[in-house]
This record gives structure tokens, sequence and C-alpha cells, in this order.
């Protein structure tokens, strides 16, 4: 008798919520807050550097099951406005590894295959200047991809957000280009980091914590949550699955 070992009880499982799901709705848009690469590599006893590696090299995995459901937008925050409070080597880390993938982004033939565009997202201006010429340079690679989108939210807040897409209102306001009356929802979202991409059906965050912490404020309005409680770097394909399960479960009313 085949002894059913862990692997072995995975691979079933995986393949059975798979066929659960696929012939069902799926999200346009999912929106994925990357949380616990720190505390995974506590757990792990490696050093945080490295669990920011296996963070970077779990997206990759992430958006191959995305794109495998064809997911057309996905939209991952990597690095908030408040994280340049942590301390600076922290930053630095971080930095240092932006610049490697956007760049193994920029020359990754499954970026090219799948005509992924790729937009960053934020106030880029308080990056490093190294970071602003890869993000500059990954974008024009891949501005005329038109099959899905894959959003990097980095030096990113909600209120920030906001806040910028006021600022914007305003100024055409004094330039006389916009009047008063012409400020409703649809005005404030064609000024947001997002324009132009449809709002989230599904927002992930890992790592336990039940909050938002800011994530696309305005866009989430009428979104689908889900909380897993693994750490971003131990993020499996069933977790995906099972986050598209309760969606797909759901009943969005829309506020009706």
């Amino acid at each position: 008798m085949r002894l059913l070992t862990p692997k072995f009880i995975y691979k079933i499982y995986s393949k059975r919520l798979f066929a659960e799901i696929k012939n069902k709705p799926v999200p346009k848009h999912i929106g994925i807050i990357l949380d616990g690469n720190r505390r995974a590599s506590k757990m792990m006893g490696i050093d945080y550097k490295t669990g920011y590696e296996l963070g970077a090299e779990k997206l990759e995995e992430v958006l191959n099951w995305c794109w495998e459901l064809e997911v057309e937008v996905i939209t991952c925050w990597v690095f908030s406005t408040e994280n340049f409070s942590r301390p600076k080597k922290q930053v630095e880390a971080i930095m240092k590894l932006a610049v490697e993938n956007l760049r193994r982004i920029r020359e990754d033939k499954r970026i090219a295959k799948n005509k992924v565009k790729v937009n960053v997202l934020g106030r880029l201006n308080l990056l490093p200047k190294n970071v602003q010429e890869e993000i500059k340079l990954t974008e024009d690679a891949t501005k005329t991809h038109d099959k899905y989108v894959l959003n990097l939210c980095m030096a990113y807040g909600g209120r920030a957000e906001i806040v910028d897409a006021l600022k914007q209102i305003l100024d055409k306001m004094k330039e006389g280009s916009i009047n008063f009356d012409d400020v409703d929802e649809e005005l404030i979202s064609n000024h947001l980091y997002t324009d132009g991409i449809q709002d989230p059906d599904l927002i992930i965050r890992t790592s336990g914590e039940e909050r938002l912490s800011g994530f696309l404020l305005w866009q989430s309005a009428f979104s689908e949550y889900y909380f897993a409680e693994v750490h971003w770097p131990l993020f499996r394909k069933i977790d995906l699955w099972r986050a598209i399960r309760t969606y797909q479960r759901r009943q969005r009313r829309y506020g009706t």
C-alpha cells in the first residue's frame, strides 16, 4: 500500500482545489499585501536579507499562479511610505533588491511572452535615483504590453495617494481647466495612481494581520478581503486557490 506523504497529499489537494475554482468566475484584479518577510526570516532562522530575497522569489511564483487563471491585473504592495522609518540598513537592502528585481522583471521572457505591462505606483520621487532609473526602464520596456498588468506599489500609502490626487485637481482648478462642480468620484479616481485600471475584486493580506493599513483605500470600497495566516515567503499555491474559492463563494452586492 502506498504511503500518503505530505507532499503527495498537498499535490492531490492542490489539484482538487484548482478543479473547483477554474470553471467559476475568477477575480479580474487581485491586490496583495506582501506581509511577513521579517517574521518568516526569524521563524526560519535566516537573516532578514535572505527573507526579502525569498519574498521576491515568492512573488514570481504567485504571478505565475495568477496568470494560470488569467487574472488580468495584479497589484502588490512591496514598500510603504512608512517603511522608510525602518533601520537604514534594512531600507538599503530592500532598495538594492528592488533594483535587482526590476531589472530581472524587465529581462524576464515570461513578461514579454505574457505581454505584461509593469507599473510602479507611489511617491517615486522619495526613492533613490538608481531605483527611479530602473523603474523608468522597466515601465518603458513593457508599456506596449496589453494582456496583463502588474502594479508594484513602492513608497506607497493610501492616504498619500488621495492627497496627491486632490493636489492635482486643485492645481487644475487654479488653472481653470477644472471647475468646482466637476469634482465627483470619477474625477478623483481618474487622478489616482491607478487611473485607467479597474478596482480590485479581491485583496489578499498574508501574515495573519486583518487590516488594510492604507492599501488602495479609495479603490477597495467594494473589494472582497482574504487574510491568510501564512507569512509571505511561505505563501503556497493552495493559499491562493483558497482565497479565490472564498471570493467565489461570496455574493457581491456593491452596497445594494
